[in-house]
């Protein structure tokens, strides 16, 4: 089953469940999965949809932290709700080992061997990790390792 099926039977539980926190995060996922089908005129592979859903997720820690500096924990809240309906569809995250490896793998595939190469070590590691890792997190690994 694809993830925008997947997405579809769970807003119907969530209607049927009447959770309205949920319905309506879900419901916010797939009006942005919508657009950006209808913008780009293609149906959406599971990997383009985590990649929207990615997105969403990192939208919403932005937003968290901008609600915790203004003195806003109630919005911050409703966020981090957001998140954790969110992040039920991503794929489950790597560990910190997992990502070392990885990296490793990909600054060999590569042969990267300076900063200069980072844009191909990040071009490997994409695809790998996408959804699974914060992607600012790793490109901060891949300086510690090349410099």
């Amino acid at each position: 089953m694809s993830l925008i099926d997947q997405l579809k039977d769970q807003m119907k539980d969530a209607m049927r469940a009447k959770e309205k926190v949920r319905l309506g995060t879900i419901r916010m996922a797939l009006a942005a999965i919508k657009q950006i089908e209808v913008d780009t005129r293609e149906e959406l592979t599971d990997e383009q949809a985590i990649a929207v859903l990615t997105k969403m997720v990192k939208q919403r820690r932005d937003s968290i932290a901008q609600y915790e500096a203004a003195g806003r924990p109630e919005l911050a809240a409703i966020e981090a709700e957001e998140i954790q309906v969110i992040e039920t569809f991503l794929p489950t995250p790597l560990s910190e080992a997992e990502v070392a490896a990885l990296l490793d793998e990909a600054i060999l595939a590569v042969g990267a061997s300076s900063m200069a190469d980072m844009g191909k070590v990040m071009g490997a590691l994409k695809a790998k990790v996408q959804g699974r890792a914060d992607m600012g997190a790793i490109g901060a690994l891949i300086r510690a390792k090349l410099q």
